[in-house]
């Protein structure tokens, strides 16, 4: 946290006297002044609320203009009038310029309470909680009575700034003062907790208050709305009803995004109903929350009805098309370019995120700099929009760049830019780094706790993922079901059986998560890669819940591993009826038949294959060499160095076979060995590291970025490629990553 906002003493607690007594402690040195009188009521003379400088106050609109009027009332000699007085307090205060408010303010001798009152909103408004808190300290000392609206906007800015300790403080003012059955503050108690993420605390406050304003059921909702509990914001909703309140427009773009959440366009749709009967659709807000639900649940066309319908868009509807258009990305981009200097800070977050999740990594970091040349700043949105996309390209100069970008725009200190920065490291190959990273927050949410657990998982660092864990649960974080899948997967990668046995009954059993389909995958792949396959198949029958892609696909995985014809058959078939456009199963069955020398089988699959138009993903690797990243696919000669990098692979094949490297050709059939090898050495990975050596300098790390998962023969043939060449090179496969060096890879051969 900067300096600037941390006080070298605490503020003064709110338990503080109320009377005047002599005993009451004084507010800092500063801030001492004449002992003020309740003179209330306070005649004002026809020639000082008629003169042109009061009138120029009225109308006044900026703080620029404040300033050219006080000379005014300076030179008029009105400056002493309690009409002058209280108007520039309120007008500094509103325009938040708070020190010249506190100079007119302080030398008032006979300060009226409305003065104290207004000089707290604008603390509370423009200033830092503690400076709010020490206002209203002092303001009691001076013998103020506070009012109702004074707890509520310092409720409002504990709020905001999910600041629980002093707004429990603040809760027991606003008993203490007898505010406990108003309902203007009871709903500033609701919005606080709510806001703090207390929200059974703040459906507390709201029970217990005798009466309930339309505000104050707004105020719930929102509760539940804003904290993932859809559900009970539309209970609550039907509640309200039937007590005899009807939901205005505010409950509506409250309501909207909780049914967006739960993805319901039947519900949808019946308040859109409402919206219409009510008339509410006349109303810009309530347009663009309809627009973003339709969006939310995938019903375009409907979204872009109401949106052409809209006479007077603000750029928040224009954002809100554009999110709902980012899965097709290129309907958003036209979008985008057609707001041209409309942009806000939000378009481009949106347009970013759109091509990050899009797999267009270029185009989101294209945007990014486009951004950053129009000198746009960029916020948490931003970072945690294309710190992913970076991620991706698996680049540690761009990782670096963009962590040196996050520190100079002072977000190091934000809880997901860095847990996006930890999950950013690892995929990049530098999970020392994410950890250090991780050691050094201050706050860790789960998800920052699940990205590095899952850095060590696919890093084949199994057993410290695994401690990393127990330590999570020692502390005061809760796992969640995602945090279980990572240690899951973790405990698979590295063999460690009995313990991701383990932790899979701990679930449900110490934490009452259900487990999803992905946990039930993720078992399966637990006990086929240790070979247990017979287990696997019998845990898949005893499921639950009817067994999906997810676990078949982790079943047939296995049986390629291990070799095992009829598992593997029996897994394809269920395969096959679940998702039979899916090419990769059938490819994988092949390899199984090839493996087995079951010629006619594969035949007969890629028979299948050819019917049904079904095509294998062709092999794909990445490396990065000075700013510019060079795609190799299987067999490709389109690269310029093409000619150089095949004769390259043949005097280095020749170097590995010396060093004991066999070929293994066994999945390849119909043709002479030398051939097979020569298939075998065109593998989009192998040209990739040829082109890395190649062009980098001895000692140089090679770091490559395949799309599937890398083949057995090519991962024999790395480790002897980093023997004979002395390199260290980093391989991350659609599944782990693999650093091979001196001959061995991290993953020992288990993968």
């Amino acid at each position: 946290m900067s300096s600037a906002f941390v006080s070298s003493t605490p503020p003064p607690s709110l338990a503080v006297a109320t009377g005047k007594s002599k005993s009451a402690p004084l507010p800092p040195p500063s801030l001492q002044v004449a002992h003020h009188t309740l003179s209330e009521r306070v005649h004002i003379p026809s020639h000082v609320y008629q003169h042109p400088a009061a009138v120029l106050l009225e109308l006044c609109t900026s703080l620029r203009e404040l300033h050219q009027i006080v000379p005014l009332v300076l030179k008029s000699g009105l400056y002493g009038e309690h009409l002058f007085q209280t108007k520039l307090v309120s007008l500094f205060c509103k325009y938040g310029s708070l020190a010249e408010a506190a100079r007119v303010f302080d030398p008032i001798n006979d300060k009226l309470d409305v003065l104290y009152h207004t000089m707290l909103k604008g603390y509370a408004k423009s200033s830092s909680l503690d400076t709010a808190l020490s206002f209203f300290c002092r303001m009691k000392h001076d013998g103020v009575v506070p009012i109702v609206y004074n707890v509520t906007y310092l409720l409002k800015v504990c709020g905001d700034g999910a600041n629980l300790r002093r707004g429990r403080e603040i809760h027991g003012q606003l008993i203490v003062s007898g505010f406990g059955s108003n309902v203007f503050a009871m709903t500033g108690l609701v919005n606080m907790y709510a806001k703090c993420r207390l929200v059974k605390e703040a459906h507390k406050m709201f029970d217990r208050m005798p009466h309930r304003d339309l505000v104050s059921w707004n105020t719930i909702i929102a509760g539940y709305a804003q904290n993932c509990m859809p559900r009970v914001a539309l209970d609550l909703v039907a509640r309200m009803q039937v007590e005899e309140q009807q939901p205005d427009s505010i409950t509506l773009v409250t309501l909207l995004p909780a049914v967006a959440d739960i993805g319901s366009l039947r519900i949808g749709k019946s308040v859109h109903g409402y919206a219409i009967r009510a008339g509410f659709t006349s109303l810009v807000n309530v347009s663009t929350a309809l627009l973003d639900m339709y969006c939310k649940c995938k019903s375009i066309d409907t979204a872009r009805l109401i949106f052409d319908g809209i006479k007077n868009r603000t750029v928040v509807t224009w954002n809100s098309l554009i999110d709902g258009y980012c899965k097709r990305v290129d309907l958003a981009s036209e979008i985008f370019n057609n707001l041209k200097d409309k942009k806000t800070l939000v378009s481009w977050n949106a347009m970013i995120l759109g091509f990050a999740q899009n797999g267009r990594v270029s185009e989101a970091l294209n945007l990014f700099c486009g951004m950053h040349s129009q000198k746009m700043k960029p916020d948490t949105f931003t970072m945690v929009s294309v710190i992913p996309a970076i991620a991706e390209l698996s680049v540690t100069r761009h990782a670096k760049w963009i962590h040196g970008l996050a520190i100079r725009s002072c977000m190091d200190s934000d809880v997901y830019v860095m847990t996006a920065l930890v999950d950013m490291y690892a995929k990049c190959g530098k999970v020392d780094t994410a950890r250090k990273l991780f050691d050094m927050m201050e706050y860790r949410h789960v998800i920052t706790w699940n990205a590095m657990i899952d850095g060590y998982g696919t890093h084949g660092l199994g057993i410290a993922a695994v401690e990393l864990f127990k330590e999570m649960r020692k502390g005061t974080v809760r796992p969640n079901g995602i945090t279980f899948l990572c240690v899951l997967s973790a405990c698979s990668h590295s063999g460690l059986v009995e313990e991701g046995v383990r932790f899979f009954d701990s679930m449900k059993m110490d934490y009452n998560i259900e487990p999803s389909m992905d946990h039930y995958g993720s078992m399966v792949d637990l006990l086929g890669r240790a070979g247990r396959l017979n287990e696997a198949w019998d845990f898949i029958h005893k499921m639950p819940i009817e067994p999906g892609i997810t676990v078949y696909g982790a079943m047939l995985g296995a049986c390629k591993i291990h070799k095992n014809v009829e598992l593997g058959e029996k897994a394809a078939d269920r395969l096959f009826e679940l998702n039979p456009e899916e090419g990769g199963y059938h490819v994988l069955l092949a390899n199984i038949y090839a493996t087995a020398s079951m010629w006619d089988k594969v035949a007969k699959v890629r028979k299948v294959m050819e019917k049904g138009g079904l095509q294998k993903t062709p092999g794909c690797s990445l490396v990065e060499l000075r700013n510019e990243v060079h795609s190799f696919y299987s067999g490709s000669t389109d690269h310029p160095q093409s000619k150089r990098i095949y004769a390259f692979l043949e005097t280095l094949t020749d170097e590995i076979k010396a060093a004991g490297y066999v070929p293994d050709t066994h999945s390849i059939h119909d043709v002479e060995d030398d051939v097979k090898e020569q298939l075998l050495s065109s593998h989009s990975e192998r040209l990739a590291i040829a082109f890395g050596l190649l062009n980098t300098s001895p000692g140089t790390t090679i770091h490559i970025r395949k799309n599937l998962r890398v083949c057995g023969d090519c991962h024999n043939a790395t480790k002897y490629i980093s023997l004979v060449t002395g390199r260290e090179i980093i391989v991350r496969d659609m599944h782990r990553f693999h650093h091979f060096k001196d001959g061995a890879c991290s993953c020992r051969d288990y993968w």
